[in-house]
């Protein structure tokens, strides 16, 4: 209230005062909130404006930035899981999203197939030849790389043994 009246009012009363007519004049008063019907109440929220405060913003907007940089400089360890990449990578796309910044999903592809390190180059290449990026859901390319990793896993299981 000490920071907006007016936004407290329109909390409080409504954007626009509801009315009723008395006596025999037809005189129309303000009704008092007791008063209000489910009409009157559907109308006060329908019409009460949301106002963001100027700090929220930029608090917001900050966030968004931090983001977006974090997202730009996101690169994959060599001693990380794809599980763990994943986990990661979906954290600050879901931090965006809520946020209100949404990533097309091809770029979201595009980054992805990036972010790997060299050791993953063939696979990058192989999935770049063969698969349409444009199609390719974020969820099926990490699958894919899930796969892979397994892969690798037991080929270098094999090669201990041996």
């Amino acid at each position: 209230m000490a920071e907006d009246s007016e936004l407290w009012d329109v909390i409080y009363d409504g954007p626009f005062v509801h009315m009723k007519t008395i006596g025999k004049t037809a005189a129309t008063v303000p009704k008092i909130r007791k008063e209000y019907n489910e009409v009157d109440r559907k109308a006060i929220e329908k019409k009460l404006p949301i106002k963001e405060d100027p700090r929220t913003t930029q608090v917001k907007q900050s966030k968004i930035d931090m983001l977006n940089t974090k997202y730009e400089l996101f690169k994959m360890n060599e001693d990380e899981s794809i599980q763990d990449i994943h986990t990661r990578f979906t954290s600050i796309i879901n931090e965006l999203h809520s946020l209100g910044e949404i990533i097309l999903k091809n770029k979201l592809v595009k980054k992805t197939l990036s972010m790997l390190p060299g050791s993953w180059e063939s696979k990058v290449n192989a999935i770049t030849e063969e698969k349409d990026l444009q199609k390719l859901m974020i969820d099926e390319l990490f699958g894919n790389f899930k796969t892979y990793e397994m892969k690798k896993k037991k080929k270098k299981k094999k090669k201990k043994k041996n």
